[in-house]
């Protein structure tokens, strides 16, 4: 079979949109064997009522190849009315067997889908902080939301419905045989033209359709970073060539889904040619049989309705079949988070003591290309350590590397002579706290906003740490308290207040080490240094890594280190540096004018 060739391109800029890792078929199968392991009951209800349906549905056929034979034979009382009755009979047990095996079929995928949606919750949730940050962000949202919706579908009725229709084809086989054996061999006249037309057909789909949710993926991508960075591009005049770049994408993407639709076109024609052939065959061939006397005529009109009921199952096998092809790659691209190996903790490795220390640590985001360089520096427990800078110095990435974060390229970066990469990450959450500039609310109410911090909390001390970062008094105002409802549909907080409940959660945590990334960015000067005076009554006593470009966060802290190319360039206090007449007196002097 020729035709619509796929799409000639290569297909490594889709590729590179990808950072998070697609499931190999032995991870996919893994993982459905252990859902069907979790539902083998309902699977074994679903065929036992599966399986009452079929046969009562056999019945029809059965009873009219015997009034024909009857008929046939000249019989003169065909006893009507008992056959109408079991035929009415077998009709309402068939019915009502075929609502159960839909219930039964539709409670089953959903608890499947809900088992997977949590899977992939529980998975990307316990994924090193690292590669999540590292993500894509149209590839994280397009598994989260097109892969999700695409298997709804196959889970809520593709799987039930492909199990029930390999043990209707089964069943419906069974009966011919016993019904009339020897026109069972007829049905099998269409296999070879069907088995030609699936195997044309399934060699080529399953890489379509995961170029096809590549293809989607890379336009999403494309679309939330023109999105997100909607300024950027306008002031730098980079409308033409995204608008460029997003066309190019949905070419590709749409390419796919041209010849996606190409494949089932042809091979639904196949499917009904195939239909056509076994009933005619069934009718030819049981037709000779007939006139030489091998079968009666019942039998053969018992065999033709059962090979033409055998339609349903065919296309039921075959339509959701295709569907789970579909699903596969959605399956593949979920289930592909479980490949990424867990953080390699050592449940052994503790911290003694507070002391922080970075080690001629070399650290890049890509292979090859460092962004810090032979960076060594102690923070002594209950110090004030501020990393200034200009922006893309590598402040930032310092900062993570001493929350435990990210991982050197080589070197160490120890707490209490222990290193934070051996450490499991939730024995580094103990310890060690890094607050950035991003904030997010979840929606629910505002104590369970702050309950994730520390669980256990009283609300008395959920209102102090509330107070420590003066949150308290807008708090106090909302008219149901702590339990006003926040977030998307609920109350929309300003990114200021988004910033001190973050705070506040950083205060009911209660770590000894403290990673601030510009965590007052969002408030302004006044309410910032207001802020940061009240935070440092909670903080004191603490190991605090403040990075800042307002200086006068700085100027508070008991140590200053300059990063400049990624490397530190000078180290020690305000008065010592602004002495120096170095890079630190320099910003401090365009910070004052």
């Amino acid at each position: 079979m020729i035709g619509l060739a796929p799409p000639d391109y290569d297909p490594a800029a889709l590729r590179t949109a990808t950072t998070l890792p697609v499931g190999t078929p032995a991870t996919v199968r893994a993982y459905v064997g252990e859902l069907l392991r979790r539902h083998r009951r309902a699977f074994v209800i679903l065929i036992a009522v599966n399986t009452v349906a079929v046969v009562a549905s056999m019945a029809g056929p059965w009873l009219l190849g015997s009034l024909v034979e009857k008929a046939a034979d000249g019989a003169r009382d065909l006893h009507l009315e008992r056959t109408a009755a079991l035929f009415a009979g077998a009709l309402v047990v068939q019915a009502f067997f075929v609502r159960l095996v839909r219930l039964r079929g539709a409670m089953l995928g959903e608890r499947m889908l809900a088992d997977l949606r949590e899977d992939f919750l529980v998975r990307s949730v316990g994924l090193p902080p690292g590669v999540l940050e590292r993500a894509g962000t149209g590839d994280l949202l397009s598994r989260i939301t097109t892969d999700v919706d695409r298997l709804a579908n196959a889970m809520r009725e593709a799987v039930p419905q492909l199990t029930i229709g390999v043990f209707w084809i089964v069943l419906l086989l069974g009966g011919l045989t016993v019904s009339a054996p020897q026109l069972a061999p007829a049905v099998l006249v269409a296999v070879p033209l069907l088995v030609a037309g699936c195997r044309w057909y399934f060699k080529r789909a399953p890489s379509a359709y995961r170029s096809e949710a590549a293809g989607y993926a890379a336009v999403a991508a494309v679309l939330a970073e023109s999105v997100d960075a909607g300024r950027t591009v306008e002031s730098h005049r980079l409308g033409g060539r995204r608008v460029a770049l997003s066309d190019r994408r949905i070419k590709e993407w749409t390419a796919w889904e041209r010849y996606t639709l190409y494949l089932r076109s042809v091979l639904f024609p196949v499917i009904n040619l195939t239909h056509a052939t076994v009933l005619t065959s069934v009718l030819m061939i049981g037709g000779v049989f007939v006139l030489q006397g091998w079968i009666g005529i019942g039998q053969l009109t018992t065999g033709a309705l059962i090979a033409q009921m055998m339609v349903d199952p065919v296309n039921l096998i075959l339509r959701w079949y295709d569907e789970l092809q579909v699903a596969q790659v959605s399956l593949a691209r979920l289930v592909g988070v479980r490949e990424i190996e867990p953080e390699a903790g050592d449940d052994r490795v503790r911290p003694d003591g507070r002391d922080v220390r970075a080690d001629e640590v070399h650290f890049g985001y890509r292979e090859g290309v460092d962004v810090l360089h032979r960076v060594t520096m102690d923070v002594p427990p209950g110090t004030r350590l501020a990393l200034v800078g200009p922006s893309g110095a590598g402040k930032s990435t310092l900062g993570r590397l001493l929350a435990g974060i990210y991982a050197p390229r080589t070197g160490h970066v120890t707490l209490g002579a222990a290193e934070l990469s051996r450490m499991p990450a939730e024995r580094v959450r103990e310890h060690v706290a890094l607050v950035n500039q991003e904030h997010h609310v979840f929606v629910g109410s505002l104590r369970d906003n702050l309950l994730l911090a520390r669980s256990s909390a009283k609300d008395a001390e959920l209102w102090a740490a509330l107070g420590a970062v003066d949150a308290d008094g807008w708090a106090r105002a909302l008219e149901d308290g702590l339990d006003a409802e926040v977030g998307s549909g609920g109350l929309a907080l300003s990114p200021a207040q988004a910033q001190q409940i973050a705070l506040a959660r950083l205060v009911l945590a209660d770590p000894h080490t403290l990673v601030l990334d510009e965590a007052t960015s969002l408030l302004d000067p006044r309410a910032a240094r207001h802020l940061e005076r009240s935070l440092s009554r909670v903080l004191d006593g603490r190991t605090v890594v403040a990075i800042a470009h307002r200086l006068h966060t700085a100027h508070d802290a008991d140590v200053i280190a300059v990063v400049e190319n990624g490397r530190i360039s000078e180290l020690g206090s305000h008065d010592e540096l602004v002495a120096a007449a170095g890079a630190y007196a320099a910003l401090w002097r365009s910070w004052h004018g």
